[in-house]
C-alpha cells in the first residue's frame, strides 16, 4: 500500500506580563502585585520516524513551515531510517515524538506498544476531529482491538487511469472515459497492445494484483486469528478478473520485475496505467503527454477504487513532550496548512469540507488542464485490518498468481499452494 512532496517566517517571543512601572517615574520588571514577565515557552526539538517516508521540502512546507508562525519554539526533526527499523528505534531508547505510517504497516507495528491514543490529546487541544472523513478515522480505529484512535491520516491516497494520450492518438483509439469498469478497459487495451516501429506496446498495467485487490477490501489473512482467506470464492474471481488483464495478447510483461512506474512514464510503452497518485513521477518527465480517467470499478462495487490507504501521523507513547506533539497536529491539521497540501502536494485532504478537493492541485503546474474531477468520482473502499503477516503474504500470493498467468499451473492448484505457503510462513513466524 501508497508513498508517498517550502515560506520562512520569523516570530517574536511575545512576554505575558506587562512590565509596570513604579512611583517616581522609576521602571520595575516587576507589576504593582509583585507579579514577574512570564518565561518565554522553552525550545523544543521533537524528533519523528519516517515509517512512511516525507520530504525535506513538505516537512517544510506542512510542518516546520507552519509551526513557526504559531509556534516559534516548536520545529520537527526527520530521524534517519536507514539501516535503522521502527522496532529498532524503540528498542533502542532514542528520543521518539512522532512516527508517520500507513494503516498496513501501523498494523505490523501494534505489537510495539509504541502508538499514543490521539483522542484525549485532541481533546486538550482543541483539535476538531469532527472535521475528518469519519470513514478514515474508523479505519485507523480497526487496526487496534481496543479500538482507540492511534493517528490522524493527513493523506488518503487516491487511485486513476493515467493514459498516454500519444499511443492513443498513434493507433487511432478514442481515450478512455470515466465509469469504465475492468471489463471495458480490458476490451479498450486489447487495441492498444501491440507492436509498432519496433516498439511493443501494453494496453493496460494494474501494477499487480494485489492492488487489483483493494477495491474488493479482501484479507489474504485475518488479523485476528491468521485464519489464511486467499484460497475463497471472492479470490477466485479476482484471479480470474487479473488473468484477463495479463492474458491479451501481448500486454503481459517482458518480466514482471519491470517498474510499472517506469514502464508507463519513462519507458512510455503502457497506454494506461491503474494506480495511485503518480504525480510526483510524471513531474519529473516534463514531456509526458498524459491524463486520466476515473479508475476502473468491478461491477458489483461500481464508483470504488483502492481502499482506504491512509498515510498517518501518530504521538510515541514514549514522548516527554506530548502537548508538544498535539501541537504540531494542531498546525498540521489547520485549514491553512491542508489547503496548502491540497494545493502544492497533490495530496488529498482527510478533512471533508469540500473545498479542499475544489482547490486539489491549483498551484501544480504539471495539472493544469488535466481531468482531476475523476480522482473524486470514485470513493476508498472500506479497509479490513491488516495483518502483521501482510507484507510476505501477498508477495506470495502474487508469485502464485503471476505462475498462474505463465501458464505454470491452473487456477485451483495456484490458490491452494498459495494457502499452503502463507501457512506454512505463519507457522514459522508464530510457532503454531
Amino acid at each position: 500500500m501508497v508513498k508517498r512532496i517550502t515560506g520562512l517566517f520569523l516570530s517574536a517571543l511575545v512576554f505575558a506580563g506587562a512590565l509596570a512601572g513604579c512611583g517616581g517615574g522609576e521602571s520595575s520588571s516587576a507589576g504593582s502585585g509583585g507579579e514577574k514577565a512570564a518565561s518565554p515557552p522553552e525550545t523544543v526539538t521533537l524528533k519523528l520516524y519516517p515509517g512512511q517516508m516525507i520530504t525535506s521540502e513538505d516537512m517544510e512546507l506542512m510542518v516546520n513551515g507552519p509551526l513557526r508562525k504559531k509556534y516559534p519554539h516548536l520545529s520537527v526533526e526527520v530521524i534517519d531510517r536507514t539501516n535503522n527499523s521502527l522496532e529498532n528505534q524503540v528498542a533502542t531508547g532514542g528520543q521518539l515524538d512522532l512516527i508517520t505510517t500507513w494503516n498496513g504497516s501501523m498494523s505490523a507495528n501494534m505489537n510495539l506498544g509504541i502508538f499514543e491514543d490521539i483522542e484525549p490529546l485532541a481533546k486538550k487541544q482543541g483539535l476538531d476531529l469532527g472535521r475528518f472523513d469519519p470513514q478514515a478515522l474508523e479505519t485507523i480505529r480497526e487496526i487496534a482491538d481496543d479500538k482507540k484512535l492511534y493517528g490522524l491520516p493527513y493523506n488518503v491516497q487516491f487511485n486513476a487511469l493515467y493514459y498516454n494520450k500519444d499511443i492513443f492518438d498513434k493507433f487511432a483509439v478514442s481515450y478512455p472515459k470515466d465509469g469504465m469498469f475492468w471489463e471495458d478497459a480490458i476490451e479498450l487495451a486489447k487495441k492498444l497492445s501491440r507492436e509498432a516501429d519496433g516498439v511493443a506496446y501494453r494496453g493496460l498495467d494494474p501494477d499487480t494484483i494485489s492492488r487489483m485487490s483493494f477495491p474488493l477490501s479482501l484479507e489474504i489473512v485475518d488479523a485476528r486469528t491468521n485464519k489464511v482467506l486467499i484460497n475463497s470464492e471472492p479470490y477466485r474471481k479476482l484471479f480470474e478478473m487479473g488473468y484477463k488483464v495479463y492474458t491479451i495478447p501481448g500486454n503481459k510483461p517482458a518480466k514482471w520485475s519491470v517498474s510499472s512506474y517506469d514502464a508507463f512514464i519513462k519507458d512510455k510503452t503502457v497506454a494506461m496505467s491503474a494506480h495511485v497518485n503518480l504525480f510526483p513521477y510524471i513531474a519529473q518527465v516534463p514531456e509526458f503527454n498524459w491524463d486520466i480517467a476515473q479508475y476502473p470499478s468491478y461491477k458489483e462495487r461500481p464508483n470504488v477504487y483502492g481502499m482506504y490507504d491512509l498515510h498517518i501521523m501518530s504521538v510515541s507513547k514514549t514522548s516527554k513532550y506530548k502537548d508538544e506533539t498535539i501541537k504540531v497536529l494542531e498546525v498540521l491539521f489547520s485549514d491553512e496548512t491542508q489547503m496548502i497540501a491540497t494545493r502544492r502536494t497533490g495530496r488529498v485532504s482527510p478533512l471533508k469540507d469540500p473545498k479542499f478537493q475544489q482547490a486539489y492541485g491549483a498551484d501544480m503546474p504539471i495539472l493544469k488542464g488535466k481531468h482531476l474531477e475523476a480522482i473524486f468520482k470514485s470513493k476508498p473502499a472500506p479497509a479490513p485490518r491488516l495483518s502483521t503477516h501482510y507484507s510476505k503474504a501477498s508477495s506470495i500470493m502474487r508469485t502464485h498468481f503471476q505462475n498462474y498467468v505463465d501458464g505454470k499451473t491452473d487456477l485451483n492448484t495456484a490458490l491452494r499452494s498459495a494457502e499452503e505457503e502463507i501457512v506454512k510462513y505463519i507457522q514459522a513466524q508464530t510457532g503454531n
